[in-house]
């Protein structure tokens, strides 16, 4: 179950650990799919025999774990009290280890800083995408989230 977080009690917040999602398993198809998505069809991704040969076995695009974490932080805190708010992007990505095709992966988030930013808060979390059984996660990246109190919203 998600934490909820009201907009109000994150201003005051200092940095802290917000949680972790659940497992969630990168299957072929949804490496196949991400690749008809954004037409990245690299043969380390969906050649499943030539990658198999040379690596292994197929793995995940990095853009595919990047795009995972908003699906995966739902799972961990939800962010209530506000009129409107965006994702503002991501800074610091790294694609630390490759994800292969039928492991698992889970999100470790982090509060970092809180601070105004016009009539709205900046958020930013530090986001870890953790490989099951490995020690070096798949990803790391600081997300940044605008969000605005309900009167600055509507104005």
């Amino acid at each position: 179950m998600a934490r909820d977080i009201p907009l109000g009690d994150l201003v005051g917040m200092g940095p802290q650990e917000i949680g972790i999602s659940d497992w969630h398993r990168i299957t072929q198809s949804q490496i196949d799919e991400f690749a008809h998505a954004t037409g990245d069809f690299q043969w380390m991704h969906v050649d499943v025999a030539r990658a198999t040969r040379e690596l292994g076995g197929t793995i995940a695009h990095g853009l595919l774990t990047l795009s995972l974490l908003p699906l995966l932080s739902e799972q961990i805190y939800h962010v209530s009290g506000y009129g409107g708010g965006f994702s503002y992007g991501y800074d610091k990505v790294r694609f630390t280890r490759p994800v292969r095709s039928g492991s698992r992966v889970r999100l470790h988030l982090s509060l970092t800083d809180v601070a105004r930013k016009g009539e709205g808060i900046m958020v930013t979390v530090a986001c870890r995408v953790e490989i099951e059984g490995d020690a070096v996660p798949a990803l790391v990246a600081d997300w940044r989230s605008l969000y605005f109190p309900p009167a600055a919203a509507a104005s």
